[in-house]
């Protein structure tokens, strides 16, 4: 899990010059399954009673009873439906 991240909007500037954003929380819901090697990015928020296969790459927030996974994850479909 990563809450921050470099500036990168000043073309004129090395992005390592440009410092790093302001933190972001990351959010994850209750009984939730984070596989092997996820990496959440931040200001995500996890549904609660979510599962996230291994190797996802979340870059977006996802409602309760997610099941996501890929590269950026997706919704895979919903549990119990």
């Amino acid at each position: 899990m990563m809450a921050t991240s470099h500036e990168f909007k000043d073309l004129d500037t090395p992005i390592n010059q440009q410092g790093a954003k302001s933190e972001e929380p990351i959010v994850i819901g209750n009984d939730c399954w984070i596989g092997t090697r996820v990496i959440i990015l931040p200001g995500v928020e996890i549904g609660d009673y979510s599962i996230v296969a291994a190797g996802a790459v979340v870059t977006k927030s996802f409602p309760p009873y997610s099941i996501i996974g890929g590269v950026p994850a997706k919704l895979l479909k919903k549990r119990g439906g």
